[in-house]
């Protein structure tokens, strides 16, 4: 076999895997921009459901008070939300401000921490100190804001057969980084969450802002093993039928990371949960296919899917690689390197696409520059990804 032939190939199996990518962003950033269909709510919600709200906190002293002490001015009635914090190594001080607010203080143990032990340990904990089950349970992180009719804007659209993503959103953009960020999360809301719900599949869930039926939650929630657990939500929700519906008029502010050193922890968080979700799931993928569950199909993929940034500087290179090649062994250019170009021509369109009108702006996208920096850092994460790792690798927050 000659050369040029073995190039011919392996240009061919790069461009099906980067096209199969570039063609799934650029399809649900342009689903993105249907109208948004009219929700008809249950005619037997006939009262006003209550609330079990659970922030998981690791090391997380310098965020936990501020966003307990703001939820607990939500305008909901106080007799139906109850607000309960799993405080794992934190220090006695914050333990005891906690301790002081009319709130359930957890302090587990955990010989190695994670957020699905935090929240089996809630559950099984507040489970036996309770007489009266709650209709809903709310998952926030330790930095989330919420507005104060948060869980008033909730229960006009939670029934027990959806969960519910609301809308995460950046409350920091006080540097390149942390502006970055919160365009990424933006990014992936338009394309993993709103542009889902418009063709009428399930959002994609993030880990926090989240609202699920109690009862399902209190049933599930012993299967939750992983580093990260929102991927293992999302898996059992499409196993079981459970659409996901993301309120993106609900909004969560969501501390962003303005450190590379975070940066690089928290994608390595994140691509390591999206391996082992990807292994967890392809068992099950076959079932899927046979019994036509789109959904459980469209999240294996998605665990599949190289990460945006990545992608937006691999391609560039491939496609100079492409161009160069092309030029040294005398292919046809339209059939060889062309397609390279037209396929980033398509990924820069999906993601502008993907931005919400607000954000692009000269300021948000000159930050950009930064991206070559953070693409590095995640790519050098590829080589500390443990399949069988359930550690869970903790995002520092600035004082």
């Amino acid at each position: 076999m000659s050369i040029r032939i073995i190039i011919e190939i392996i240009d061919l199996l790069l461009w099906i895997i980067i096209a199969g990518n570039v063609f799934y962003v650029l399809f649900f950033a342009l689903a993105s921009l249907l109208p948004k269909k009219k929700k008809t709510l249950p005619s037997s919600i006939i009262h006003q459901p209550s609330f079990l709200v659970l922030f998981p906190a690791y090391h997380e002293d310098v965020v936990i008070i501020h966003s307990i002490e703001s939820f607990l001015h939500q305008e909901y009635p106080k007799d139906l939300f109850h607000v309960a914090v799993i405080s794992d190594n934190m220090s006695d001080e914050t333990n005891q401000h906690l301790a002081s607010l009319p709130i359930t203080l957890l302090c587990p143990n955990f010989e190695k921490s994670s957020k699905a032990k935090a929240l089996r340990h809630a559950i099984s904990s507040i489970s036996h100190h309770t007489s009266s089950a709650y209709d809903y349970i709310v998952i926030l992180d330790a930095d989330n804001i919420v507005a104060p009719d948060y869980l008033t804007q909730l229960s006009t659209i939670a029934h027990p057969s959806m969960a519910i993503q609301c809308h995460r959103t950046a409350k920091n953009a006080d540097n390149d980084i942390a502006a970055l960020d919160g365009l990424s999360e933006e990014i992936n809301n338009s394309i993993f969450r709103k542009g889902h719900n418009r063709i009428g599949m399930s959002s994609a869930l993030i880990g926090s802002g989240m609202c699920f039926d109690y009862h399902w939650f209190c049933a599930n929630v012993s299967k939750l093993d992983s580093a990260v657990e929102d991927r293992e939500l999302e898996a059992l929700l499409m196993m079981q039928g459970v659409h996901i519906h993301y309120a993106e008029d609900i909004l969560v502010m969501d501390e962003k990371v303005s450190s590379s050193d975070n940066f690089q922890r928290q994608r390595l968080r994140w691509m390591t949960g999206q391996v082992q979700a990807f292994l967890q799931m392809l068992p099950s993928l076959p079932k899927a296919v046979i019994t036509g569950n789109i959904n459980y199909i469209d999240k294996t993929i998605q665990q599949a899917l190289i990460p945006r940034s990545i992608l937006l500087v691999l391609t560039p290179i491939l496609c100079i690689i492409a161009t160069l090649t092309s030029s040294i062994y005398h292919l046809p250019s339209i059939i060889y390197h062309l397609k390279w170009w037209f396929t980033l021509a398509l990924f820069i369109i999906g993601l502008y696409i993907a931005i919400p009108n607000q954000l692009r702006t000269k300021v948000v996208l000159k930050k950009a520059t930064v991206l070559p920096r953070l693409v590095w850092r995640m790519a050098t994460n590829i080589l500390h990804i443990k399949t069988s790792n359930k550690d869970f690798i903790h995002t520092v927050h600035n004082k």
